[in-house]
């Protein structure tokens, strides 16, 4: 493999045991096994586990808040909620994983400062979002926001992240489905 490509599989296989088994929950033995590697060659790439973290959290974020702006501006604000709740259940993959940051959130106290922040402004651009979207809805009259759509917003991120936890254990992603189904009119 090359470089780029020995990296690229470090952060995809990085990714999905953060997914399944949050920070505490894997190491570089794990990793170098799963790609094929030595353990020195993960740390010739990320030196440190916190350094993989904030890579794989910052890659994880780019590509899902992609995902989100792309979403059509134009489109009513129940349609756009409809497409983030895609999303959410494409995260969910074969039903064995959560979101990144989510799963990350919990294990909150042990994270590193650097990954930490960056698993809160992870939190912050979603609810951001919703919360523009959920104030085009209360003016169009698809959603219910309660006319707060800042509280709304960490109302229903909080409950998208729950579900998934949810989904999770149930084995079922009907919950998913629930949440955005809470805030139509």
């Amino acid at each position: 493999m090359d470089r780029n490509t020995v990296r690229e599989a470090l952060l995809d296989h990085a990714q999905t045991l953060l997914m399944t088994r949050g920070y505490n929950g894997f190491s570089y033995r794990d990793l170098s096994d799963l790609v094929g590697v030595k353990t020195s060659s993960i740390h010739y790439y990320f030196p440190t586990k916190e350094d993989l973290a904030l890579e794989a959290v910052n890659a994880y974020s780019a590509d899902v808040m992609s995902t989100i702006y792309a979403i059509d501006s134009s489109a009513p604000a129940d349609k756009k909620l409809d497409r983030y709740t895609k999303l959410f259940g494409r995260i969910i993959g074969g039903g064995n994983q959560i979101c990144l940051c989510g799963m990350l959130a919990a294990d909150i106290e042990s994270l590193p400062e650097k990954v930490r922040h960056a698993v809160q402004s992870f939190y912050k651009a979603n609810e951001n979002w919703l919360a523009k979207v959920l104030a085009e809805g209360e003016a169009q009259d698809t959603l219910d926001a309660g006319g707060r759509p800042e509280a709304a917003a960490r109302t229903l991120y909080a409950a998208f992240q729950g579900s998934l936890l949810a989904c999770r254990l149930f084995q079922t992603r009907a919950r998913l489905d629930e949440v955005a189904n809470a805030f139509r009119r």
